[in-house]
């Protein structure tokens, strides 16, 4: 079983104490998170020239909250993009906050102190999002599970109720570096998923999905992060000369939860399995992280490419396109979502 520490670790500027919480194992991995945005600040794995921490972020809480590349953060009420900034619900349309461009993107929920209760091996994060909060309908409860087993598995368990008809998308926002530093473009990622949904100029969807084979935007048999960065793919190029796009996982038949991806880093031997529940994962190479000035963890510099997101969701822009799956939660419904990383050092997780 997990123990659990914690420590204070700042006040936000609308006066809000923010505690750090660090689940540790027997096994030497050890999962350090805030109450402010559920935020992922740390994920150390020992590996075979000693601890790496796998995950970008702050040293202070007031680099977090100035943050935008959403660092480790927890994110809704609607992950991703709704475009336009609209959407139309029961016959009503629901302006929303233009924060991406014309659209909109993410949301608060990254940005609020939650409620904490410690379960043995597991924190139960809790909030409510008051009706209206980022312009959208009913009053929402959430509540964010975290949990680190002894076989070196990290579970992120999502619900979400409210009591109107509304949207949520929900999703954590880490940008991992298996290597714990430089940029990602060595390590190698496999994607269980032979479709994407193509993107348009904003990096919303067109509505298009389209096979990956023969095409940059292929990971099925694993490749290197940046073999195909330099492409001159359009799908790419418009992108940031990168990956910011939905794939379309490939559900095992009866699962509870399916392998989405598995990334892995020769030079520190650390493997990474991600299996969840969602419909779709949103790959992001960190093509703009570069543009980050805030400085990092031990006041690392950041770097384009320096960390990738694999962010496991519902598709981006639903709303606009009623083909995809629903993203409406009715009042007498609740959404619940699991994702689930597990990581692994040297042999044990086989080569990718």
């Amino acid at each position: 079983m997990a123990s659990i520490t914690s420590r204070p670790f700042g006040v936000t500027h609308t006066g809000d104490a923010v505690t750090e919480y660090t689940l540790s194992n027997q096994g030497g991995l050890s999962v350090s998170v805030l109450d402010f945005g559920c935020v992922i600040r740390s994920i150390v794995v020992p590996a075979k020239n000693g601890p790496v921490d796998v995950v970008l972020g702050y040293d202070t809480l007031e680099s977090y909250e100035k943050d935008t590349s959403w660092f480790g953060a927890f994110v809704g009420r609607y992950a991703n993009r709704i475009e336009k900034a609209e959407f139309t619900l029961g016959g009503k349309t629901y302006p929303l906050e233009k924060n991406d461009g014309n659209n909109h993107l993410h949301g608060c929920f990254g940005k609020k102190v939650f409620h904490v209760k410690t379960f043995g091996d597991s924190l139960l994060m809790e909030a409510e999002s008051p009706d209206g909060e980022d312009g959208f309908p009913g009053n929402m409860k959430i509540s964010v599970r975290y949990t680190l087993t002894p076989d070196n598995a990290f579970r992120m368990e999502y619900r979400a109720s409210s009591d109107a008809d509304t949207l949520v998308n929900l999703t954590n926002h880490s940008y991992f570096n298996l290597d714990g530093e430089g940029d990602v473009k060595e390590q190698k990622l496999r994607l269980y998923c032979s479709h994407f949904l193509e993107g348009n100029s904003e990096t919303c969807p067109t509505g298009r999905i389209l096979p990956v084979a023969g095409t940059p935007m292929d990971f099925t048999a694993g490749k290197k992060i940046g073999q195909d960065l330099d492409s001159k793919d359009t799908q790419l190029v418009q992108a940031g000369n990168g990956y910011d796009h939905c794939y379309v996982i490939d559900r095992a038949r009866g699962a509870s939860q399916s392998i989405c991806a598995w990334a892995s880093s020769d030079k520190t031997g650390i493997s990474m399995k991600i299996y969840t529940t969602q419909p779709g994962v949103q790959l992001y190479s960190g093509n703009f992280v570069g543009t980050n000035t805030l400085p990092g963890k031990k006041g690392a510099k950041n770097v384009k490419y320096g960390g990738f997101a694999l962010e496991t969701q519902h598709y981006p822009c639903s709303p606009s396109h009623p083909e995809f799956p629903s993203t409406v939660l009715y009042a007498d419904k609740v959404f619940r979502a699991t994702t689930t990383l597990r990581f692994f050092t040297g042999k044990q997780c086989g080569r990718l």
